[in-house]
């Protein structure tokens, strides 16, 4: 049987790179998809590809009416939300003396509130039946770099928040696991949007021929919020799963 058969899921920043990845990962196995996304038309595009088993929805992760309706639209064409994938966020390049306070502003309230209305909105979705809400946080949640202060406070901002939603689940009686995925790179089109005319070959990891490569195929990582979603993992809740070859270990 298909690991999400059954299953209802939502996935954020969905249009493109992991958000895409995700979706057509959790199709593959099963799971009927919303698709949300600001960018309509790569949205609906990507829907297509899915097919019936997927649709689209126009969502700014910032906004809670949005949030309200992305939900309400989800439970009348599937019905019950099972799975939340969190993965919208937007990448500022900026160092603490670089970063104006609107910038830190901007991507706090991007990467880190959107989670937050993400599983508020989520748990609020699934606390009665149950379900699992995957949040995207990144490496830079723990690992200092000073080039994105602001993109790495927003993604601990994630991890903390991941870790507190999924203790109010089981203090609560939710049948609701909530985890972080921890990504190095991506190669996806924002890292390429911060590597400009970068050849892949330098970025992507490879053990046998590029070791320092920082970055992955976002298939490696729609796998593990696959299994994440899954109820392979129903043991799991509030844990941060690294996805990093071991960089953490070797710093930078």
């Amino acid at each position: 049987m298909a690991r999400l058969q059954g299953k209802v899921a939502l996935v954020t920043g969905a249009a493109s790179g992991l958000g895409s990845a995700i979706a057509l990962a959790f199709a593959r196995e099963g799971a009927r998809v919303v698709l949300t996304d600001i960018d309509a038309q790569a949205g609906e595009a990507m829907a297509r590809r899915i097919g019936e088993a997927a649709f689209f929805v126009a969502h700014d992760v910032t906004k809670e009416d949005d949030w309200a309706r992305a939900i309400a639209a989800t439970h009348e064409r599937f019905g019950a939300l099972n799975v939340l994938v969190n993965n919208a966020g937007i990448l500022k390049q900026g160092t603490i003396e670089q970063a104006s306070f609107e910038q830190w502003q901007q991507v706090l309230h991007v990467n880190a509130g959107s989670c937050f209305l993400g599983c508020r909105y989520g748990i609020a979705a699934m606390k009665e039946h149950g379900g699992s809400i995957v949040n995207i946080a990144s490496v830079s949640s723990w690992l200092p770099i000073d080039g994105y202060a602001a993109y790495g406070a927003s993604k601990a901002a994630v991890a903390s928040l991941t870790r507190s939603s999924a203790l109010h689940c089981r203090k609560n009686g939710y049948a609701i696991r909530v985890n972080s995925v921890h990504p190095d790179g991506i190669y996806t089109p924002m890292m390429q949007a911060s590597a400009p005319g970068v050849d892949p070959k330098y970025l992507l990891f490879d053990k046998d021929r590029n070791r320092g490569g920082r970055a992955c195929p976002p298939e490696d990582i729609a796998n593990i919020v696959l299994f994440l979603a899954s109820d392979e993992s129903r043991q799991i809740s509030g844990a941060q799963m690294q996805a990093d070859n071991a960089i953490l270990g070797m710093g930078l």
